[in-house]
């Protein structure tokens, strides 16, 4: 056991919001205690539907612009919140911004987590012509936050290169994976779930998560055109609409099955024979750490983050963007290779594991605090 730390965390995002983000940070609280002995205090926008618990700081928050889906919380310090040993930003924006000024105030190290890649979904709420401006705005913004830091994890070795390289931060960064609750998502009996949602038995093709424009799930559309593979797309989003317009026009079976509960998802990705992810704009991609878990082999993007999560040959395949006869070329081969992808999926559970990422980040902190 290494020396305990008490870490405040302070984030944009946070429950009842569910995405990778919010996901990541409930779950190292949970475990936090479990592999260092310490408390991880959570510092978050105040929003309907989710009442704080111990050990929560919700904050006054407002709409965001351009994002009506979240909340800017105002840029405090909650009371009641004691110094801890080290401050955790997840967020860029106003609470992040307000554990920065936390940490400096209080002369204890300050981490940060590169979660997000801003400047890829500016071209969805801004007009073409200031798409431009707006990115190197982003960019701008992004090396500014991140250099206040004493240190940057990344998720993958594509997100850290993206933050030095691109975005041009000076900045030291580990790459630590968020993880995943390797507990939870194992390989379980999916015939439960077939007969529930009344899935066949034949080569089952599925993906799990937002239905955004950014994610690309048409392209998952178009590669079972003319195929006897069944697509499912489980989740929603804004783009759910157009990409049911998309199904009906091709010859596939593709069924949509809407929000799944958590307690289902071992289930789902147990039930599939391949998991497809057509999304270049991944900083992780916990949903196919999550597949990979389970035993179920990943067909994905070339791109993004995906290069380094869904490793050639091991736990999929990976084909270029827009590429369908490719796209289509790795689903064959992973089909056919389905046992031998499975084992050594399987094979790679601890690595993906929660505890193994917070061990690293354990790390992290003891050489800051000296």
């Amino acid at each position: 056991m290494v020396d305990t730390d008490d870490v405040a965390a302070f984030t944009d995002l946070y429950l009842p919001t569910v995405n990778g983000v919010t996901y990541t940070i409930a779950l190292w609280r949970d475990r936090w205690q479990r592999c260092r002995g310490g408390t991880m205090e959570i510092v978050f926008p105040e929003m309907d539907g989710y009442e704080a618990g111990d050990g929560e700081y919700p904050l006054p928050s407002v709409g965001a612009p351009l994002y009506p889906r979240y909340r800017l919380g105002l840029p405090a310090i909650p009371d009641g919140l004691e110094t801890p040993d080290v401050v955790h930003v997840h967020t860029p924006f106003t609470v992040g911004a307000a554990g920065v000024r936390f940490a400096r105030k209080r002369d204890v190290p300050v981490v940060a987590s590169y979660h997000t890649l801003l400047e890829d979904r500016v071209h969805q709420h801004v007009p073409e012509s200031l798409v431009p401006s707006f990115k190197r705005t982003c960019r701008a913004y992004e090396q500014g936050f991140f250099e206040r830091v004493d240190h940057v994890t990344a998720p993958t070795s594509f997100a850290r290169r993206h933050l030095l390289e691109h975005i041009g931060a000076d900045v030291e960064a580990t790459v630590v994976s968020n993880g995943i609750d390797t507990e939870f998502f194992r390989s379980v009996d999916p015939e439960p779930f077939r007969n529930r949602h009344d899935l066949p038995d034949g080569p089952l093709l599925g993906y799990t998560g937002r239905h955004g424009p950014e994610k690309n799930l048409e392209e998952a559309i178009d590669a079972v055109d003319g195929t006897d593979y069944v697509l499912v797309l489980a989740g929603d989003g804004p783009a759910r609409e157009s990409l049911e317009d998309r199904a009906e026009a091709v010859d596939a079976d593709v069924r949509f099955l809407g929000f799944l509960e958590r307690e289902e998802l071992p289930e789902f990705y147990s039930a599939l024979n391949a998991f497809v992810f057509p999304s270049p704009v991944e900083t992780q991609g916990l949903v196919a750490l999550e597949a990979t878990a389970c035993g179920t082999p990943v067909v994905a993007v070339d791109a993004g983050a995906l290069v380094d999560s869904v490793i050639e040959g091991e736990t999929g395949y990976r084909y270029d963007s827009g590429d369908l006869e490719e796209f289509r070329w790795a689903i064959r081969r992973t089909l056919a290779e389905g046992d031998r992808l499975a084992d050594l999926c399987r094979r790679r559970r601890r690595m993906l594991s929660v505890d193994h990422s917070l061990e690293q980040l354990g790390r992290i902190y003891d050489d800051l605090e000296g």
